[in-house]
């Protein structure tokens, strides 16, 4: 019962902003991971530049415009 008040009437928004930014976020990294070392390839750099700690600061970076893009959105005109 108290974690239903935290949000309000807005839970299942809240719950549906978190939800579909997860499964973009999750999305786009998946991409990104795989196919960053081709694109490089392609534009003649070296693959391995595409590392583990570049993919994961660009995907974070990503992931934040995602949520936040994702939550206005959604929340727009009630938490916003």
């Amino acid at each position: 019962q108290a974690f239903f008040n935290t949000y309000g009437e807005h839970y299942l928004l809240v719950g549906l902003t978190v939800a579909s930014s997860l499964i973009g976020v999750v999305t786009f990294g998946t991409l990104a991971g795989s196919l960053l070392p081709f694109l490089l390839r392609r534009l003649g750099f070296d693959p391995a530049s595409a590392s583990a700690p570049f993919v994961a600061t660009l995907v974070d970076v990503t992931g934040l415009i995602i949520y936040f893009t994702t939550a206005s959105a959604i929340l727009r005109g009630t938490l916003l």
